[in-house]
């Protein structure tokens, strides 16, 4: 099953996990320092949850779609780069507590959006978001996003 994900940040991680498992009447699926994330199953969404005190609270971190499988999201890379919009490929990369497989790609407004697939978890958060702009070779530095916004720890 895909679902969409959505990534907030958030300046009080216990605040937050109390209000969303509250809201969605579910208990979060994950949580670490700094981190969380629910499983919803109606409406079928991942919310994640990143802690980072230097950004707005509520403000988007990125957006994304959790598929099942890497042939998911290697046929979303052909599909987007077969319609001529540049992508990011990330294979067995580790991003918060989960190793996976990812392409990004830009919205119009420059917003970040990944099509990933979970290949395991991890104890220690790696990573940050999008290591290569669309159209770049994936890299291990972080690197500005839109609007000239430093780059933030990665789902």
């Amino acid at each position: 099953m895909a679902r969409v994900q959505l990534a907030l940040n958030v300046s009080d991680l216990e605040e937050a996990v109390a209000f969303y498992s509250t809201l969605f009447a579910t208990r979060p699926a994950k949580v670490r320092p700094g981190y969380a994330n629910f499983a919803v199953a109606d409406p079928p969404l991942k919310l994640v949850l990143i802690e980072d005190r230097d950004q707005t609270p509520g403000t988007l971190n990125h957006l994304g779609i959790e598929v099942p499988t890497t042939d998911d999201v290697s046929a979303a890379q052909v599909r987007l780069a077969g319609e001529g919009l540049p992508t990011a490929v990330e294979y067995a990369t580790a991003c918060w507590y989960a190793v996976q497989d990812k392409v990004w790609v830009d919205g119009p407004g420059g917003e970040p959006w990944e099509i990933y697939t979970v290949l395991s978890d991890t104890e220690a958060p790696a990573g940050r978001i999008r290591p290569a702009a669309p159209g770049e070779p994936a890299s291990c530095a972080s690197r500005p996003r839109a609007g000239g916004v430093s780059g933030s720890p990665c789902c």
